[in-house]
């Protein structure tokens, strides 16, 4: 269910939107919730491959910022939100076996093993927000729909089972916007950070923009050019390549809303 405006509008505090998530009482989409705090991706899988996976991760920043890391076994998050239990907190989750899709579920915990390890990556709902504060629209959010994703050619460095190329979302935006656009992203490294191509989608292996591969697709004005940004799926289409047993992830657009300010994906340093 979503949500109502007045139900919106009562509650409160993180906790209370929190509390909501974790009994069912919410399990939409979290786009445009608790502005300010920093949405992440979830990847939970089995320990053995969880090293891979970080190094592939830590090789591949773009598309797959780390932000959090938990232990084996521990279902808390504690350096994104010292009341997190990444078995309720979602509102929806997708469960993968074999790397096939077995089941989207609300809550985890009859799945929860002993040898899980969880994983958060950034999300760009952190951007998003900080160039529609400067004045650059963004498409999907104004036809309310899913932001378009694309299988590209652009090579991803491996990390022991995982690898293949990576996954990026478009937003048309006007041509004059653009500079504003990747100087506003940069400073978000840990969400995805500049983008990584504008315009000719052919030279990064995308056929038609009409037909992405995740999302649906969106209206671009003849004024417009499309721009590409490294995408959060590509580490759940890593993931699923990859044949691993069980696989639990985040629904797309139904995110972890952490305790952490955006700010905090500033850098804190100076390019």
């Amino acid at each position: 269910m979503r949500l109502t405006d007045q139900s919106i509008a009562s509650v409160q505090s993180l906790a209370e939107l929190r509390a909501a998530i974790r009994s069912g009482a919410f399990n939409d989409h979290t786009a445009g919730l608790a502005p300010g705090k920093l949405q992440c991706n979830i990847a939970i899988l089995p320990a053995a491959y969880a090293l891979d996976f970080l190094r592939f991760c830590l090789r591949n920043p773009k598309p797959c910022p780390i932000v959090g890391v938990g232990e084996t076994g521990d279902p808390s998050l504690p350096t994104l939100g010292p009341d997190i239990d990444i078995r309720h907190d979602l509102p929806r989750y997708r469960l993968y076996r074999d790397g096939k899709f077995s089941d989207e579920v609300t809550d985890i915990a009859a799945h929860w093993r002993d040898d899980m390890m969880t994983v958060a990556l950034g999300c760009s709902f952190t951007f998003e927000r900080a160039l529609m504060a400067a004045g650059i629209p963004m498409r999907h959010v104004e036809q309310n729909r899913t932001v378009p994703m694309y299988r590209t050619t652009l090579p991803l460095e491996g990390g022991g089972v995982f690898g293949g190329t990576m996954v990026v979302s478009m937003r048309p935006l006007r041509g004059g916007d653009v500079p504003r656009a990747v100087e506003i992203c940069a400073r978000y490294p840990l969400a995805h950070g500049a983008p990584v191509h504008v315009g000719d989608p052919a030279a990064i292996g995308i056929a038609a923009l009409d037909r992405p591969d995740w999302g649906d697709a969106v209206t671009i004005l003849p004024d417009e050019v499309p721009v590409f940004w490294a995408c959060g799926v590509t580490s759940q289409n890593t993931l699923l390549s990859a044949g691993i047993p069980l696989v639990i992830t985040h629904a797309p657009g139904h995110m972890l809303i952490s305790d952490i300010d955006e700010d905090a994906a500033l850098p804190i340093w100076k390019p």
